[in-house]
């Protein structure tokens, strides 16, 4: 529930929580549902750009539902991140099946993401984009609380939730 004084529809700096499902073509791809709401402070950029921009305005126990597009999610699928890696870099007891998930270091130590989209004798073929990307994302939300972010939390910039535990 909203503490006194407190605000009383999400705009920035305001922490938001928020139970939501996530679905692609028909099926669901991310949920909160079976596990806690998620946290976050509105007009940080710690969601995707399209649920941030739809929960303004939103009142606690209101429920929306809305299509964020991939330009305002994870972006539309990029060609130039997939790649083909020779089968002798990887160990032999690393299963090449398409879709499996890889974690990668480059030349820099960065880690990256990856996922093999085939394999033949020689060639690994890896999409590097974010598995939602290029995909319209159908979100189903309700704000749960709205409370004011803390000075701390904004100088941090995540929220604190061993202050505001329920």
């Amino acid at each position: 529930m909203k503490a006194d004084n407190g605000p009383i529809e999400v705009q920035d700096d305001v922490v938001v929580t928020l139970h939501y499902t996530v679905t692609v073509d028909g099926e669901i791809v991310d949920t909160s549902l079976d596990d806690e709401p998620i946290f976050f402070i509105q007009g940080k950029g710690q969601v995707v750009p399209g649920l941030e921009r739809a929960l303004y305005g939103m009142k606690v126990g209101e429920s929306k539902e809305f299509i964020v597009e991939p330009t305002d999610a994870y972006g539309e699928v990029n060609e130039e991140d997939f790649a083909e890696i020779p089968r002798s870099e990887f160990p032999h007891d690393i299963p090449l099946d398409p879709g499996v998930e890889l974690l990668l270091s480059n030349d820099e130590g960065d880690e990256l993401e990856a996922f093999i989209v085939s394999a033949d004798e020689d060639t690994v073929h890896l999409n590097f984009n974010h598995p939602l990307a290029g995909k319209d994302l159908h979100f189903s939300v309700q704000v749960l609380e709205l409370r004011q972010a803390t000075q701390e939390e904004l100088d941090h910039g995540h929220v604190h939730l061993d202050e505001h535990e329920h």
